[in-house]
């Protein structure tokens, strides 16, 4: 696993074009309007748009923009999910070689109705792309892949707008009096560009083709968001993805007006401030992938959050710079300029770790029939949030005088309770954090099999050795699907661990003579997990070895395997005997903590091994104890 790059998806066609094209668009978006901004302000420098009329216009166009949102993504969630993915690419870059067409009229006619109409026409161009931008990664991505293409396209996407807004900017201020006519040229460039590398994206059917669209939006809006909201895992993690938006807003859309009047500085100033902030945002995006180990890693969301929060919280205190008009060398060479990079950086950084998560979340567990739908409703309520913070933004400084600081201040507090809130309504985000904090400070985990091995959808159940508290914890750090767990009840009821195995809906088992009503509640819901389609793991041995070797596998496994004959994946755990979490040797009385052992070593090498996944109606313990004895070899 170690010699896996997310890197390596951009040399293949399917994640590499799309990728492209997602990028593209950002970029060409941004041109188009940082351009209708420099177009304004060479209008009002001729005397041919006042000030008032300059700043109506300013005002209008995020609202024309957004609006699209509101009016048309259930219908673009509906198309998405019917129509092959590849084609409705194509189709939506062609409609943006028309947009731009009429943008770049608007350019030499200087016209900025329309323009606004061309800018209406691209939110709705970007509301119809929405849905099908991340709906399509879980069926060209595996699910270990998914963290890496969602923080490959975050980081694209960051960067893309940035350089987008830095290029667009640039057009009237180099191209002279020619600007009209090179943002014309520029926009329509773009778009071309855009189309052809669409058709270089392999085909990926339709996920519902026999969907029925409905057009009416308002009824059709409700309907979606009500889907949004069926899985509670996937209903907050869509929240939270609303609520980065919600926080990207207030931040970037007082950037400007922080960097003249807090930071003492020019425009140059500000486009060095929001390009610390978006590289951050991509450094953290890509990141994910190494510190998940390639799987959904929820548990990295409340480490971003607490980031987020503790960033924005320092930055609200940082003191004003009194100097005035300093450019970007001019500012780092004043005290605490540092201190602002590192907040904004942070602040950055740690959206990553926190947004890509829940996107790969919301991919990996929304059935995909719906998942176009269910971004699109996500693509809604963000709208939503995007439009309180704006308009409470300006609420807050315009009718109570609030500051920018105070403003930030009030941002950083907010966020920390909604994520509070958040993990309160679904523990798994916290349990995650919580067990991914306990392994990764632990254990430097190497997986082989993995990938290939564990099925990225259906039903499965894992057999593996058993030899510490903490397996179960390192083996759902190393899968990328949710395993239900089944363990022994005593270590179920661990202090503290019993939170988060419970929270994970592990299975509690105990022995037939001990509890055989239990016992019998462990094998029905065994079974009704695997009807489901879920993975669960067993250990066959039956409790944990107490000198590293393997035990003979108990007949409970061909009991769940009679019942429902699923495909079995055989696994092994390597180099655990010996950790802190592992049995003394000889050691029969006393709690689960007094029968722990002094380690060996720290953050050991531990390995997990997986096998080829053998025919479930012929699997025997005899055989699976065999396999899994091979796969362990003599890494004890």
């Amino acid at each position: 696993m170690s010699g896996h790059s997310q890197f390596d998806l951009l040399r293949e066609r399917r994640f590499l074009p799309y990728f492209s094209v997602q990028a593209l668009g950002a970029f060409n978006d941004n041109v188009f309007r940082q351009a209708i901004i420099g177009l304004l302000g060479v209008m009002a420098a001729a005397g041919t748009l006042d000030a008032s009329t300059r700043g109506t216009y300013t005002q209008l166009a995020p609202a024309v923009f957004i609006l699209p949102y509101f009016l048309f993504s259930s219908i673009a969630g509906q198309f998405a999910e019917r129509t092959e993915k590849s084609r409705l690419i194509r189709i939506t870059t062609a409609m943006e070689i028309a947009i731009m067409s009429l943008a770049a009229v608007g350019f030499l006619l200087q016209d900025m109705r329309v323009l606004l109409v061309a800018l209406f026409a691209t939110g709705v161009q970007s509301t119809l792309f929405g849905p099908v931008k991340y709906s399509i990664l879980p069926s060209v991505l595996k699910p270990e892949e998914l963290t890496g293409g969602n923080g490959l396209v975050e980081m694209g996407t960051s960067l893309a707008v940035l350089l987008g807004m830095l290029f667009g900017g640039l057009i009237f201020t180099v191209a002279g009096e020619h600007g009209a006519q090179a943002a014309a040229v520029a926009v329509i460039a773009l778009a071309i560009l855009g189309n052809v590398l669409s058709r270089a994206i392999p085909s990926v059917p339709a996920a519902a083709p026999d969907l029925k669209v409905q057009w009416n939006p308002i009824p059709e809006s409700i309907a979606i968001l009500k889907l949004a909201r069926k899985q509670v895992a996937v209903r907050n993690a869509i929240l939270g993805v609303s609520w980065f938006w919600f926080i990207g807003t207030v931040l970037t859309g007082n950037l400007p007006v922080y960097a003249e009047t807090h930071l003492g500085g020019t425009q140059t100033l500000y486009v060095f401030a929001l390009a610390v902030f978006s590289i951050g945002v991509g450094v953290g995006s890509l990141l994910c992938e190494k510190l998940s180990a390639r799987t959904v890693e929820i548990g990295l969301v409340p480490l971003g959050a607490i980031g987020m929060s503790a960033c924005i919280l320092h930055l609200a205190f940082a003191p004003a710079i009194a100097a005035q008009g300093l450019d970007v060398q001019g500012f780092m060479a004043q005290p605490g300029a540092w201190r602002v990079v590192l907040d904004l950086a942070g602040i950055g950084l740690f959206a990553g770790f926190y947004v890509v998560p829940l996107f790969a979340l919301i991919q990996s567990r929304t059935p995909r029939a719906e998942l176009s739908r269910v971004i699109a409703g996500m693509n809604i309520q963000n709208a939503v949030f995007i439009v309180l913070a704006a308009l409470g933004g300006v609420a807050l400084q315009q009718a109570l005088g609030w500051s920018i600081p105070q403003l930030l201040l009030a941002l950083g507090i907010a966020s920390i309770v909604v994520a509070a809130w958040i993990f309160s309504i679904v523990p798994e985000f916290l349990m995650r954090f919580l067990s991914w904090l306990l392994v990764r400070s632990l254990y430097r985990l190497k997986l082989h099999g993995i990938e290939r091995h564990v099925p990225d959808e259906g039903p499965a159940l894992l057999v593996c050795n058993h030899v510490s508290y903490m397996d179960a914890l390192i083996l759902a750090a190393s899968i990328p699907r949710p395993v239900r767990f089944v363990m022994y009840y005593r270590i179920f009821n661990i202090p503290v661990m019993r939170w988060i195995f419970r929270t994970a809906k592990a299975i509690p088992i105990a022995g037939a003579k001990e509890d055989p009503a239990l016992m019998q509640r462990a094998f029905d819901a065994v079974d009704a997990a695997l009807a489901e389609g879920e993975l669960v793991c067993i250990f066959p041995e039956g409790a944990l070895t107490k000198d590293g070797n393997i035990a003979p596998f108990k007949s409970g496994v061909e009991k769940i395997l009679a019942r429902r004959p699923v495909p079995v994946v055989p696994m092994a755990l390597r180099n655990m005997w010996g950790s802190m979490w592992s049995r003394r040797a000889n050691v029969k009385a006393g709690s689960a903590l007094d029968r722990m052992r002094v380690p060996r070593r720290l953050r050991a090498h531990v390995e997990v091994a997986v096998a080829e996944p053998m025919d479930g109606a012929t699997a025997t313990k005899e055989l699976l104890e065999a396999k899994v004895r091979a796969l362990r070899g003599d890494a004890a």
